[in-house]
């Protein structure tokens, strides 16, 4: 608690006034009120004669075309693609059977200490693609292509499962490219920045 101010003399009086907000001498006394009233008047009438029409700006891009980050996805995959047509990675990935995708993911689930919660409705590919994505140890997972990302993972020996590599092909020749290689995380980052703008 701090110490009592003793005080020798009478105290001055407060220039400040004490506040109060009831009775009838609460009505604002700010002085220069009506010269401002009279300045927006005049504002107001001058701003009325150089009125233009606003125009509404349209956005004339189309829902099918692709935004600059799916671009760039798409423009990997394909490079990925036309460079090396298949390595003995993806070889022995096609190879690679939907009991043995199976299977990692069950030796996953296992290594868990609680069962996933809402994931129920998603597929096991997609279930698989997600792990990988949310998995650090492969390198970042946004702004990069899922395909791209588990081969560089296996160029610098980080031993990315090669099931992953195997749902990526078999989802890529079913479904649309863009869609299973940007990751969940890529998709909602980039979402929340287009609705920014």
């Amino acid at each position: 608690m701090p110490p009592k101010r003793r005080s020798t003399g009478a105290t001055p009086k407060s220039q400040q006034s004490t506040l109060a907000f009831h009775g009838a001498s609460n009505k604002v006394t700010k002085p220069g009120t009506r010269a401002s009233s009279a300045k927006k008047s005049l504002l107001t009438e001058s701003a009325k004669k150089d009125a233009k029409p606003d125009f509404a700006v349209v956005d004339t891009r189309e829902e099918d075309e692709p935004t600059t980050a799916e671009a760039a996805i798409i423009e990997q995959t394909e490079q990925v693609q036309l460079q090396t047509q298949s390595t003995p990675e993806e070889d022995e990935a096609r190879r690679i059977t939907d009991a043995r995708i199976k299977k990692y993911w069950a030796a996953k689930e296992r290594e868990r200490l609680a069962p996933r919660v809402h994931q129920n409705d998603l597929s096991l590919h997609e279930k698989i693609l997600r792990e990988f994505d949310m998995s650090g140890h492969y390198g970042p997972c946004t702004g990069i292509a899922r395909l791209k990302r588990w081969k560089r993972a296996h160029r610098l020996d980080l031993n990315p499962p090669i099931e992953v590599l195997a749902v990526l092909l078999k989802e890529q020749e079913g479904k649309d490219k863009l869609t299973v290689q940007r990751s969940r995380v890529d998709e909602l980052l980039n979402a929340h920045a287009e609705n920014d703008l």
